[in-house]
C-alpha cells in the first residue's frame, strides 16, 4: 500500500478474488494502515496527558485512558468502512454533501485539529532529543523537523519501508513499557480498580481537563480523515465480496494495532502513578520532570534512557501521519494536490512556529502546558468530524447493505454524546474559572 494519501491508487497487489478468501499475499498488502493510525494514539500529547493524569491521579484516570481508546477504536472501525464501502474517504464525502460554507469550516477546524496535534508532536520530539542529546529546546525542535523529512522519503522508495519503519518504532517503544513496567513494580489491583467510572470526573475541574486531553490525545479527527484515505482502494471493484474480503482484513489490522496502542497508553499512565503519585510527587506535569526523577524512585539510570528514547520514537513516527492526514484533509476537502514535499514543507513550518514560540517564551514548562492544551483543542473539534462519520456509514443511499445500524449504531451515537458531554464540561469549568 502506498501511504502516499494523493497516490493511493488500486494496483495489482490490492486486488481481491471477486469469488473466493483472502489469500495471504493479498493479507499482506491490505495491513499497514492499523499501524500508521496506531501511531495517533502514543503520540506526546498522549504522554503528557497520561503523565499528569497518573501523577496527579493517581489510577483513577485509568478508565478515561480504556474508555477513549474503545472509542477510538469504534470510531477508527467506521473510518475503514467507509473508505472501503465507498472508494472515497471522509473528507471527499463531507464535501460532496456540504454546502460550500461546511465543507470551509470543516476544512479550516480540521487543519486546526491537524496544527495542534503537529505541534504538540514537534515540542515532543525536542523534548526527547533534548534529554538524550543535551541541545536547547530550539534546536530540538529543527531537529525533528530535519528527522521528519528523513522518515518521509522513505515514500520514495518502492515497497513499503516508512510502514515497517513505524511499526518498528511501535514495537520498540512497546518494549520500553515493558521494561519500564517491571522497574515501577505498579500496585495492580488498584489500577483494576481505576478502570471503573467515577462521578468525581463532574465534580474535579483538574480531572475534567486531563479527560478532555485524554479523548482529544486518543481520538484524533484528522485520523478517522486518514485512515478512511488509506483504505479507500482496498475494493476497486466495489463487489460485495471483495468489500466483505478487503473489511475482514482491515479489521484485523486496526484492532490489533489500536490495541497495542492502549496497552502502551495504560502503561504510561501506570507508570506515572506507580513511580510519582506513590511517592507524594503529584506536582509532577512536565516530561523532562519526569524524565528526571524516575531513574532515582525506580532505581536504575536505564529508566530514564528508555524513557526519553520512547518518547522519540513516538514523536518523530507521530509528525509523518500527521503530514499525510494533512495531504488527505487537504485534497478531500479543497481538491488541491500538493506534492509530498510541499505539504511536509507546509506542515513543518505551521508547527514548526508555534513550537518555537512557546519554548522561547515559557521553556520547558510552557511547552508541557502547550501540550496538553493542545490535546484539549483536539477534543473541541473532535465532534465535528465524529457527527458526519456516524451519518454518513449509517446512510443506505452511501453505504447499502453495508451501513452501520442497531447495536453499533447506539454505540457510535452514544459514543458522540459522552464527547460531547465532556466538551461542555470543560467550557463550564473554564467559564467558572475553575
Amino acid at each position: 500500500m502506498n501511504t502516499n494519501p494523493s497516490a493511493l491508487r488500486p494496483n495489482r497487489r490490492q486486488r481481491l478474488p471477486g469469488d473466493g478468501p483472502v489469500r495471504r499475499a493479498h493479507w499482506f498488502s491490505l495491513v499497514g494502515a492499523g499501524a500508521l493510525i496506531a501511531v495517533g494514539y502514543i503520540d506526546p500529547g498522549n504522554w503528557a496527558t497520561a503523565l499528569g493524569a497518573g501523577a496527579a491521579y493517581g489510577y483513577r484516570l485509568l478508565g478515561i485512558v480504556l474508555l477513549a481508546s474503545l472509542i477510538g477504536m469504534l470510531m477508527q472501525w467506521l473510518s475503514s468502512r467507509l473508505g472501503v464501502v465507498t472508494g472515497r474517504d471522509l473528507a471527499q464525502i463531507c464535501r460532496e454533501r456540504s454546502s460550500p460554507r461546511g465543507t470551509l469550516l470543516l476544512w479550516l477546524t480540521s487543519e486546526i485539529a491537524i496544527i495542534a496535534c503537529d505541534v504538540a508532536e514537534v515540542v515532543g520530539s525536542a523534548v526527547a532529543l533534548q534529554l538524550l542529546l543535551g541541545v536547547s529546546l530550539t534546536v530540538g525542535v529543527l531537529m525533528s523537523a530535519v528527522c521528519t523529512f528523513a522518515l518521509l522519503a522513505l515514500q520514495r522508495k518502492r515497497g513499503r519501508q516508512l510502514e515497517a519503519v513505524i511499526a518498528a518504532l511501535i514495537g520498540f517503544v512497546g518494549l520500553c513499557f515493558v521494561v519500564e513496567l517491571a522497574l515501577a513494580r505498579p500496585d495492580w489491583h488498584a489500577a483494576l480498580a481505576g478502570t471503573a467510572p467515577s462521578l468525581e470526573l463532574l465534580r474535579n475541574a483538574g480531572m475534567v481537563w486531563l479527560a478532555a486531553g485524554i479523548v482529544g490525545a486518543t481520538v484524533m479527527p484528522h485520523n478517522l480523515y486518514l485512515h478512511s484515505a488509506l483504505v479507500k482502494h482496498h475494493a476497486a471493484d466495489r463487489s460485495d465480496a471483495q468489500i466483505k474480503a478487503a473489511l475482514h482484513v482491515v479489521n484485523l489490522d486496526t484492532f490489533g494495532a489500536l490495541s497495542f496502542a492502549f496497552v502502551i497508553n495504560a502503561a504510561l499512565l501506570i507508570v506515572a502513578a506507580a513511580v510519582f503519585y506513590s511517592s507524594g510527587h503529584r506536582d509532577v506535569t512536565d516530561l523532562a520532570d519526569a524524565h528526571r526523577l524516575i531513574a532515582p524512585l525506580v532505581g536504575t539510570h536505564w529508566a530514564s534512557i528508555l524513557f526519553a528514547a520512547a518518547l522519540l520514537a513516538c514523536g518523530l513516527s507521530a509528525t509523518v501521519t500527521g503530514t499525510l492526514a494533512g495531504q488527505t484533509v487537504m485534497e478531500g476537502f479543497l481538491q488541491i494536490r500538493l506534492p509530498r514535499w510541499k505539504r511536509a514543507l507546509l506542515t513543518r513550518a505551521l508547527a514548526i512556529g508555534p513550537a518555537l514560540v512557546a519554548v522561547g517564551l515559557f521553556g520547558q514548562h510552557g511547552s508541557n502546558q502547550l501540550l496538553v492544551a493542545s490535546q484539549v483543542v483536539l477534543s473541541l473539534q473532535l465532534p465535528l468530524a465524529v457527527v458526519p462519520l456516524i451519518r454518513y456509514t449509517s446512510d443506505e443511499a452511501l453505504m447499502r447493505g453495508w451501513r452501520v445500524r442497531g447495536t453499533r449504531l447506539a454505540l457510535a451515537w452514544l459514543s458522540a454524546a459522552f464527547i460531547v458531554v465532556l466538551n461542555v464540561a470543560l467550557l463550564w469549568q473554564l467559564a467558572l474559572g475553575g
